[in-house]
């Protein structure tokens, strides 16, 4: 092995070993935030539940803050892949969807699964922000992320075959993001127990008459 290799390996061993780290870290975080709060969870704590010491959590991350920002944005997309959202794959084969109904579907499918892993996230988030204005602060601008991602799929689903014509946009956009929200989800399945696969057939159901024409119509 030459020097230069002996370095890589080395560097891709340091590497894999600090990104499993962050990860012990950040899932250590998410089920201490969301057993106990976020106001409640110390660094020390996160540190204990992970295994490592609490220096290298402030050393990884700086503060609780940032903890709760990586953690949320690595939740949402399912990795931590500097991806967003209308890039992902399931985002992008909605898009290609050739019809209004076909989009819709897959679009609340891979919302679904995105809502499996941050729903319980979101709580403790709108917790922490109203407790500490500087976590706000770890997301600025004034436009709501989740309602940008809506925004693109209502623009794109409404102009496409089967669309209700009578709909505007603006309008499928908002319905979106008020059935696909998080607290809707958390509702239905954390409190009502229903299934996910349940919450997905019920979700598809009530927005298909909303935004889409019956087939005999399309």
């Amino acid at each position: 092995m030459t020097g230069e290799t002996a370095k890589a390996t080395q560097g891709g061993k340091r590497g894999r070993k600090a990104a499993e780290t962050r990860r012990r870290i950040l899932e250590a975080a998410g089920e201490l935030f969301v057993s106990r709060g976020y106001g409640a969870t110390t660094l020390q704590d996160i540190a204990a539940l992970a295994g490592v010491a609490v220096q290298t959590v402030y050393f990884v991350f700086g503060n609780k803050r940032t903890v709760l920002k990586e953690l949320v944005d690595v939740t949402i997309a399912g990795d931590d892949e500097p991806v967003a959202t209308m890039d992902r794959p399931w985002f992008r084969a909605a898009m290609d969807a050739p019809s209004a109904p076909e989009h819709l579907r897959l679009h609340v499918t891979g919302t679904r699964a995105v809502l499996d892993r941050v729903a319980p996230v979101t709580q403790v988030l709108a917790t922490a922000v109203a407790t500490d204005p500087e976590v706000a602060a770890l997301w600025p601008g004034d436009e709501d992320p989740r309602h940008l991602v809506q925004s693109a799929a209502a623009r794109s689903l409404m102009a496409k075959p089967g669309a209700r014509e009578d709909v505007t946009p603006e309008h499928a956009a908002d319905v979106l993001y008020g059935l696909l929200s998080p607290e809707t989800y958390l509702l239905f399945v954390r409190d009502r127990g229903w299934e996910p696969g349940r919450w997905e057939r019920w979700a598809y159901e009530t927005l298909s008459p909303q935004l889409t024409r019956p087939p005999s119509q399309a």
